[in-house]
């Protein structure tokens, strides 16, 4: 009661806010919040944007950036764009599912991606819009992809053969594939907002967790963990999304303005992802506290095979025509 107070009183005092604005043609105010630091690839894509809205638009908006869990954490965000309460959120698009639209989790599917072309080829051709229109019942449109990579996993012990994270306790974002992907491994998955992760890394709550490199570094997981795993396994990306009703009564010029500067901050966000997840790699290796473990061909095919049936058993819920789509795309993509 107390959050959803919050947000009713944050509602009222934006609509009083934009009447203020109206009559004293003060700028559009756009908030904009995400829960990684802003150091990392979505983090910097959001101040690029800010920085490109702003100056596109001649002072018309403003983009107030909030990172790191300051506004909301993961289960509450997805609510406070809906109620109005922000205007701009990039969540990681595991979020999706609990909102009704599990397509979005067929992202989580281990080992679907072979390589950043198919990705990208997914992202955007026609699934990916087809994907954003499943949002828009939801007052929900979405802007753009971002990247943030693949994930490696990490835990307290060494992770060389899926033998060794039975019975370990592993956090998961809110997902049933990765749910299932956890429990095909024969580890104990733990949902947990990604605010709470180190600490609970820290104390054992958690016995390990998965991440693209920029994220484990930029939240100092790797001071809590000491091995890792150069995997591979799944990707990770966010969708850059606004409240309908903010963005529909824009300005049509002043949307026009904004969807230009979020191109080049997509753009921008995504060439840097991988180059931001080799340095945070290095610095991690450098810092000498976990130590960093690169599967052999035969585990990465035995880790491959463990999680692949995963596909099936999620077909059913995250669309089986969809899963085909993406496989014809992915078949198709010219992959080094």
């Amino acid at each position: 009661m107390k959050f959803v107070s919050l947000l009713c009183a944050t509602v009222a005092a934006g609509c009083l806010m934009a009447a203020t604005a109206a009559t004293a043609q003060e700028p559009i105010v756009i908030k904009f919040s995400h829960v990684v630091a802003p150091e990392t690839p979505k983090g910097k894509g959001a101040e690029k944007f800010k920085q490109l809205a702003e100056q596109r638009t001649a002072g018309k908006v403003k983009v107030e950036v909030y990172p790191n869990s300051q506004l909301y954490k993961d289960k509450e965000e997805l609510e406070a764009l809906q109620l109005g309460a922000v205007q701009m959120l990039a969540p990681s698009l595991a979020k999706f599912g609990p909102l009704g639209a599990k397509e979005f989790e067929i992202f989580d599917l281990p080992y679907i991606f072979p390589c950043k072309t198919a990705l990208v080829k997914v992202t955007t051709g026609p699934i990916g819009k087809q994907l954003f229109q499943k949002l828009e019942n939801k007052g929900i449109t979405g802007l753009a992809y971002w990247d943030n990579g693949f994930k490696i996993m990490s835990a307290n012990k060494p992770l060389h053969a899926t033998a060794d994270f039975k019975g370990l306790k592993m956090r998961i974002q809110s997902s049933k594939v990765l749910d299932a992907q956890m429990r095909a491994l024969g580890a104990l998955p733990q949902v947990m907002a990604f605010s709470e992760v180190y600490q609970a890394l820290q104390t054992g709550v958690v016995d390990g967790t998965e991440n693209p490199p920029s994220n484990m570094y930029t939240q100092k997981m790797h001071e809590v963990q000491s091995h890792a795993t150069l995997s591979d396994h799944g990707y990770l990306g966010y969708a850059v999304i606004v409240n309908k009703k903010f963005w529909d009564g824009l300005p049509a010029d002043v949307r026009t303005q904004l969807d230009g500067a979020m191109k080049e901050a997509t753009e921008y966000a995504n060439n840097i992802a991988q180059e931001e997840n080799d340095k945070a790699l290095e610095a991690m290796k450098a810092a000498g506290k976990t130590k960093f473990y690169e599967l052999t061909k035969d585990e990465r095919a035995s880790w491959r095979q463990a999680m692949l049936p995963v596909h099936e058993d999620m077909a059913s819920r995250v669309g089986k025509e969809l899963l085909a789509s993406i496989k014809t795309e992915t078949d198709a993509a010219k992959c080094e």
